[in-house]
């Protein structure tokens, strides 16, 4: 936004620690649930958007990939980790929200 770029943007450190912040959610949910997943990986993609009064807003993708599990458990896994994770709880509501859960 008018940066030089070449460098880290807020959007950028927002999705980071989203996807931490997820990463944990989902272990524990995983646990929790006595459900062993063999490996997982979470990628956020936090995007800003003009809006029509000068202002901007925010959207994000969470995007799952796991893999020991079935792709029915994987959604259900990725839906209660959604439910429990802070970053989706603080922007639940506020900002369109993307989830999905790739079985690799």
């Amino acid at each position: 936004m008018g940066g030089p770029g070449g460098a880290t943007n807020p959007e950028q450190l927002f999705a980071a620690g989203w996807a931490a912040c997820f990463h944990s959610a989902l272990k524990a949910v995983a646990a929790q649930r006595k459900t062993q997943i063999a490996d997982s990986a979470v990628i956020a993609e936090v995007r800003v958007h003009s809006t029509p009064e000068g202002g901007f807003s925010l959207s994000a993708a969470l995007h799952v990939e796991l893999s020991g599990v079935e792709q029915a458990t994987a959604d259900k896994l990725v839906d209660a980790a959604h439910a429990i994770c802070p970053y989706s709880n603080a922007t639940r509501g506020n900002i369109p929200v993307t989830v999905d859960a790739t079985v690799a």
